[in-house]
């Protein structure tokens, strides 16, 4: 628990993966590729998250294209590659110089920019491989769903859409063009979350009795939307920020998206794809969006506890609680969602961290994960990416490093490029297991714009006791903007 991967490992371990990807044929992808061919990506959202990317994906395949609709990020990009291909032409590390190398070539000759991400795939189409979509939360699935079906391969940061809905629509196109996908919560494709997995399957802390996931971040329990008269900045295309999303003013507050429904997952799409994957993946949730239909139907429901319903913006705390059926052989259970502050939140997170230094404590109570069975716990970080066994005296000698039986990763970007070569399909792909995540994530924000329980069926796809509810699944685009 107390090592740190830091970014320059990350992508050192990037730059070395890259270099030699593991060839498969046992894909559905359509695409196949030489293991010396370098793919084209296209950068669709570059600042914010999509730094990550600007710095990444030249250290591992052809960047061709980049998209933002703020003409700053654009040019902020290519100051990136210059000044870092400056710097690392220099290092004494050969994998900094390789990536020296390549920044530099970008920066002395531009891949071709956009605004429009359609007009990108609409002039660009043939010479683009594979999308990388890092854009504000609302724009996520539109982006997305034209890359595939343009039949580009897809890697979209978490969390993968805003509604229920878009989750599905996604699933099913790339069930449809069978191309390969991915959602970035980096946390499952760490050595650490595997192995927790393989524990929790092998009974190592025995049968499932509770699973709860936190994050001390809460809403911003917005009352009115922005008011006043503010001008559109000159660096940027406000009616493509905007997108699907209603016309409206600009204002900079809009920008902030995790504040408003129509923009932002807030703590549930930021935080949980990573803090929640564990207890969904390893209770093997997803088998019942997944699995043949049967009766009686699966039914999945969801009751919320909050600071108060805010259908504009999020409350400042909430307790949602998913009640799983069973799944596979596994008994009936519930997952418990904390976000921000109250006494409920503040319980959970003194059970975890109970016992450890001071100095780890803070970092870990911020968002975690605890997973409590009848011969002990595991208490994971925020990410997921590391674990430790509760009582740690009694679990002294099991490593919790690597899997053992379960397949490693190359990490979450190489494991896509792999697919993208006609390899296996990453664990969180959009045709399976993302985009069940995502979907049960955007279950709790309905969840918590009502009082009353809702009632899910997850082969069907909506609510079954309460038909406003069931709007919320979905939302409504303006003209010129569809899935």
């Amino acid at each position: 628990m107390n090592q740190q991967i830091t970014r320059r490992a990350l992508l050192h371990k990037a730059a070395l993966g890259g270099s030699g990807l593991l060839i498969l044929r046992n894909s559905a992808s359509v695409w196949s590729y030489q293991a010396n061919e370098r793919l084209n990506v296209a950068l669709v959202g570059v600042g914010g998250r999509g730094e990550w990317f600007v710095d990444t994906i030249p250290r591992m395949e052809n960047v061709v294209a980049i998209c933002d609709v703020n003409q700053q990020k654009l040019e902020k990009a290519f100051e990136y590659w210059a000044g870092y291909g400056k710097k690392y032409s220099a290092s004494q590390h050969d994998w900094e110089r390789r990536a020296g190398k390549e920044f530099l070539r970008l920066a002395d000759n531009r891949p071709r920019t956009f605004a429009d991400f359609r007009v990108m795939l609409d002039q660009m189409g043939k010479s683009i491989d594979a999308v990388v979509v890092a854009t504000p939360d609302h724009t996520h699935a539109v982006v997305s769903a034209a890359a595939i079906r343009s039949g580009k391969h897809v890697f979209c940061e978490k969390p993968l859409t805003r509604t229920v809905h878009e989750a599905r629509a996604l699933r099913e196109l790339a069930r449809k063009y069978k191309v390969a996908t991915a959602m970035g919560n980096q946390g499952t494709y760490s050595g650490p979350f595997r192995r927790a997995v393989e524990l929790i399957w092998r009974g190592e802390i025995g049968d499932i009795k509770e699973v709860h996931v936190w994050n001390t971040g809460g809403g911003a329990d917005r009352k009115e939307p922005p008011k006043g008269d503010v001008p559109v900045p000159a660096y940027l295309n406000w009616d493509l920020w905007l997108g699907p999303a209603a016309l409206r003013p600009y204002h900079p507050l809009w920008i902030q998206r995790h504040s408003w429904r129509e923009f932002g997952t807030c703590q549930l799409g930021n935080w949980a794809p990573h803090s929640a994957n564990l207890g969904v993946m390893a209770m093997n949730v997803h088998e019942l969006w997944l699995s043949e239909p049967k009766d009686p139907r699966p039914v999945i429901c969801i009751e919320a506890k909050t600071s108060g319903v805010n259908r504009l913006s999020f409350p400042k705390w909430e307790l949602v609680k998913w009640h799983i059926p069973n799944c596979g052989n596994l008994p009936p259970i519930a997952i418990n969602w904390y976000s921000g502050e109250f006494p409920e939140a503040r319980e959970v997170r003194e059970r975890a961290t109970a016992g450890a230094a001071e100095k780890d404590r803070a970092a870990w109570q911020f968002a975690g994960t605890l997973i409590v069975g009848t011969k002990g716990s595991i208490h994971a970080t925020g990410h997921n990416m590391f674990f430790r066994l509760l009582p740690e005296e009694q679990f002294k000698g099991v490593q919790c490093d690597r899997p053992e039986t379960l397949e490693k990763s190359r990490g979450p970007e190489q494991d896509w490029f792999a697919a993208c070569r006609g390899g296996k399909m990453p664990w969180s792909s959009m045709d399976g297991y993302g985009s069940v995540l995502n979907e049960f994530l955007m279950l709790g924000n309905v969840a918590t714009q009502f009082e009353a329980p809702i009632e899910y069926d997850p082969l069907a796809g909506r609510i079954i006791n309460n038909k406003e509810a069931d709007a919320f699944l979905t939302s409504e685009y303006r003209a010129g903007w569809s899935l």
